[in-house]
């Protein structure tokens, strides 16, 4: 079979790549390893983890928030088997979705590993059946990543395991340890809290989401305590033992004095690894660097002339939107037009609740660069809208170029926080200024209102309503 493109991956970033493709008249094939498209966004990741987070969050409210609204309820219980079945339906249809825009868009799906023979040939094996082979001009690597893991932590799928598992967990892991307190760790442990369970989490680092400005780590912080969390910071785990009933995670803190943390179950969320076992890259000439991550050009180029690589398989963020964003771009730049990435303003998201975003430089970074700013801050329990709904934890911060007033980076911890980013999305995509951000009239009331106030505080510390 002769096609034009051959994407590996049907993840967000390989399908979306497909659709274009298909879309700008290239004849397109798509090969995933598994029996569902999506990836591991669709099945084990995004989708899955936000269906679970949303149901937790019902029954937080119901069990914490019901009553101060009037609404009296008595008698509520968990059923995590309702939970998970529909958190499967949730990826079912999603899935489903996805086979419907490949047929769409007449994009040939083969369900198989994808291998390469040579830089235009793809060897594809299925579950069952005989492998065959895929004729190519040029081919896209979307294949993404899996949970990574430190020696001594190893999952074993039973008592130590991975964000895969945790979706599937058809019981409350009332004592929960969670190595990692980066985004995965601190969502599912989220859902497990909000459901009554203890959270211990162990960070190598000195607080949570380190990549993150420094003020949402303190203020998530406060929050993910008040939800019965605990934290152990500089924390430097050397070994997880599955105990037959729970697990025993064995660390050394910051003295490098011995702790032992015991618990039900131990989530192991220290990031992810590029995906690429399989893929036969040396028999096409593509390079991979140090971190197993495959070698690519300003334009997404391999070492391989006529083969493409995008998303998580590649360096930066492991990120869904990253990965569709790169997708478009192969997609556009093989038909000759010229795509644009502004890899400053692809905006981050945890999904806890109260929710946390950010787009831009963090104060941290500016710091270390020596640029002169500015900042303005304003309190989510200052807004109106936040009293109405209970939602009063939080804060947006705005931090400007202390010359040209110019929007460098925006950061919230705020109900409906990743929906709110985009408009500091938007605005620093076109280059606003804190003032140009100021001067926007603003629904009232709502808690975009935020991020005017903060970019009010950001000029001559103008804000309104503190």
């Amino acid at each position: 079979m002769n096609y034009d493109v051959v994407v590996i991956g049907s993840g967000p970033g390989g399908y979306v790549c497909a659709i274009r493709m298909a879309q700008l008249g290239f004849k397109t094939a798509l090969v995933e390893k598994y029996d569902t498209l999506g990836g591991t966004c669709l099945n084990v990741g995004c989708i899955p983890s936000k269906a679970l987070l949303d149901s937790s969050e019902h029954y937080h409210n119901a069990t914490h928030n019901f009553e101060k609204h009037g609404i009296d309820v008595s008698d509520v219980k968990v059923n995590m088997r309702q939970m998970i079945d529909r958190k499967n339906s949730v990826v079912s249809q999603t899935c489903v979705g996805v086979k419907y825009l490949m047929d769409k868009n007449k994009i040939d799906v083969h369900h198989g590993l994808g291998s390469f023979v040579d830089k235009t040939t793809i060897k594809v094996t299925p579950n069952e059946g005989d492998a065959f082979e895929l004729k190519t001009k040029y081919a896209v690597i979307a294949t993404g990543s899996k949970p990574n893991y430190f020696p001594g932590m190893g999952p074993d799928k039973d008592r130590i395991i991975t964000s895969t598992e945790m979706l599937n967990l058809d019981k409350v892991a009332e004592n929960l340890i969670v190595i990692g307190g980066g985004v995965i760790g601190l969502e599912l442990g989220s859902v497990h809290a909000r459901l009554g369970a203890k959270v211990q989490v162990v960070e190598f680092a000195d607080r949570i989401i380190p990549t993150m400005d420094g003020a949402l780590s303190k203020e998530l912080t406060k929050v993910l305590k008040k939800e019965g969390f605990k934290f152990s910071f500089k924390t430097k785990v050397q070994k997880v033992e599955n105990t037959g009933n729970g697990v025993k995670v064995i660390a050394l803190d910051k003295n490098d004095k011995e702790v032992v943390f015991e618990g039900d179950y131990c989530l192991v969320a220290v990031g992810r690894k590029p995906y690429t076992e399989g893929l036969g890259l040396e028999n096409a000439g593509v390079k991979v660097d140090d971190r197993g991550r495959v070698e690519v050009d300003e334009h997404l180029k391999t070492s391989a002339d006529n083969i493409y690589a995008i998303g998580d398989v590649i360096k930066g963020a492991m990120l869904a939107h990253k990965a569709e964003e790169e997708g478009v771009f192969v997609a556009e730049l093989l038909a000759g037009q010229k795509p644009h990435i502004n890899y400053d303003l692809i905006p981050g998201v945890v999904y806890t609740w109260p929710e946390v975003a950010a787009v831009g430089k963090t104060e941290e970074e500016l710091k270390e660069a020596g640029v002169n700013y500015k900042v303005g801050s304003f309190p989510l329990k200052a807004l109106g809208r936040s009293r109405a709904s209970m939602d009063i934890m939080g804060l947006v911060k705005v931090i400007a170029d202390a010359e040209t007033d110019e929007v460098l980076g925006v950061h919230m911890v705020s109900a409906r926080a990743a929906d709110m980013i985009m408009e500091a999305v938007t605005a620093m995509e076109y280059r606003a200024s804190a003032e140009d951000m100021a001067r926007i009239c603003h629904p009232h009331p709502t808690y975009t209102e935020a991020t005017k106030e903060a970019a009010l505080a950001a000029t001559e510390d103008r804000a309104l309503h503190i």
